[in-house]
């Protein structure tokens, strides 16, 4: 028979057993004193909470957000109304040919000396050149009728040029009746007259139904299809009779060879332009070339484009410290008032962390909203004041974006104070809070 366990070999067995049975307790117990993990809010769930203060105190939010609405809204208008203004002062002092340049020969004993034929081709492959147009003069006599003499208005200062087809597009002129040479008309016999021209030979408008005026230049036979308004920029065109460029070299034996070009460039490369241009025309003489000096309206606009308001952007950015100062006094009287609430959350397991997103998407949302409707309200005020004084309206992109992140940095700094101040509150204080 075997001898029974003795005390050594059976303690080990109690053992094991008292531990399974101390480990199903305390598997079957509840763990009171075990920490339970935060449950994670969502985006969204966030965002509601930030809006639930917005949505509770309607009133108390728009007048919070009025300051942030006005200071955005006078960013936009002072930079708007500024920069309409400075538009339409830049597109009248470029109607005074501040991009523009005029080449021309070097006259000698009374008459010109003319420039190489590919010159205008020369000159539109300089890079920063927008446009090349020109004129020649073909020292032709020109006549009402073949009655009068043929030098009736050789000493009233009335010229013959031959005129290329774009050159109204360069020198910025326009036709008062009738029309410009298109590409048919200057193959013909045509000529369009300048005002004074015009007013010289004693032809008024051009009437569509009315058989056209002809004039005699030389031993030709010319119909007028146009008169021009006068030319500011070229008044030497106010005085002339012009003929198309192929007309001209078929009918009065002209050599093709230009005497004055018009050259549009931009402004920033006008002085590089005008340094070049010379020996681009004619570079076996350059010297017999002579360039016009860029206009005195370039200098003057020039000064004009950084005489910006910076005081009208100062007084924005005070305007929307103030704001931002009234966000944070209400963010911080929110707290005051919503203590119970932080408390209870804070007893339901709400850790500090997400009290503190929660008060400060609220301060981004008000500060947001209200930057929103202030850029509306300063775009609409920039348009309206712009159209009313007949300027092109300009809306800054920057400042209608810069005005949207400038309203969210203010309520994300405006909204720290408060929100660290509402982590804080104990749940025993808060609730015990009335």
């Amino acid at each position: 028979m075997n001898a029974p366990d003795s005390p050594s070999r059976r303690k080990p067995r109690r053992t094991r057993d008292a531990r399974r049975s101390r480990t199903a307790r305390r598997a079957s117990r509840p763990a009171l004193g075990r920490t339970a993990k935060p449950v994670r809010l969502a985006p969204s769930d966030l965002l509601g909470l930030g809006l639930l203060g917005l949505r509770t105190r309607k009133l108390r939010a728009a007048l919070s957000a009025l300051g942030i609405s006005i200071g955005i809204a006078t960013m936009v208008v002072v930079t708007g109304i500024p920069a309409s203004s400075h538009r339409a002062l830049m597109d009248e002092m470029s109607a005074l040919g501040s991009n523009m340049l005029r080449a021309q020969s070097v006259s000698v004993q009374s008459r010109p000396v003319p420039l190489p034929e590919e010159s205008v081709g020369m000159v539109r492959r300089i890079g920063p050149v927008t446009a090349a147009s020109a004129v020649a003069n073909t020292h032709a006599q020109v006549q009402r009728s073949d009655l009068t003499a043929g030098d009736d208005f050789s000493g009233t200062g009335v010229t013959v040029l031959a005129a290329r087809r774009d050159l109204l597009d360069v020198v910025g002129g326009s036709v008062s009746s009738g029309r410009f040479f298109s590409r048919a008309d200057e193959q013909f016999p045509t000529a369009v007259l300048g005002f004074r021209a015009a007013t010289r030979l004693g032809i008024g408008k051009i009437h569509a139904g009315d058989p056209p005026p002809q004039i005699r230049i030389d031993s030709s036979w010319f119909t007028v299809i146009g008169v021009l308004r006068t030319v500011p920029l070229a008044d030497d065109l106010d005085h002339a009779v012009l003929t198309g460029w192929p007309a001209a070299r078929k009918t009065l034996r002209f050599d093709g060879n230009p005497t004055v070009i018009y050259v549009k460039a931009r402004e920033a490369s006008l002085e590089g332009v005008r340094d070049v241009l010379p020996v681009t025309v004619f570079p076996e003489q350059p010297g017999q070339v002579q360039v016009s000096r860029p206009s005195e309206a370039l200098a003057a606009k020039r000064a004009t484009e950084n005489s910006f308001s910076s005081l009208f952007l100062g007084l924005a950015g005070v305007a929307l410290l103030v704001g931002g100062i009234g966000v944070a006094n209400t963010m911080v009287i929110s707290v005051l008032e919503r203590r119970r609430e932080i408390g209870l959350r804070r007893a339901l397991g709400a850790t500090r962390g997400q009290i503190r997103v929660q008060f400060l998407t609220e301060s981004v949302a008000l500060a947001v909203l209200g930057g929103a409707a202030g850029t509306a309200l300063g775009v609409l005020a920039t348009a309206g004041y712009a159209t009313y004084q007949g300027w092109p309206p300009v809306i800054s992109a920057l400042s209608v974006v810069g005005g949207c992140l400038g309203a969210a940095v203010v309520g994300a700094a405006a909204g720290v104070y408060p929100s660290v101040r509402a982590s804080r509150l104990s749940p025993t204080k808060a609730l015990a809070s009335t």
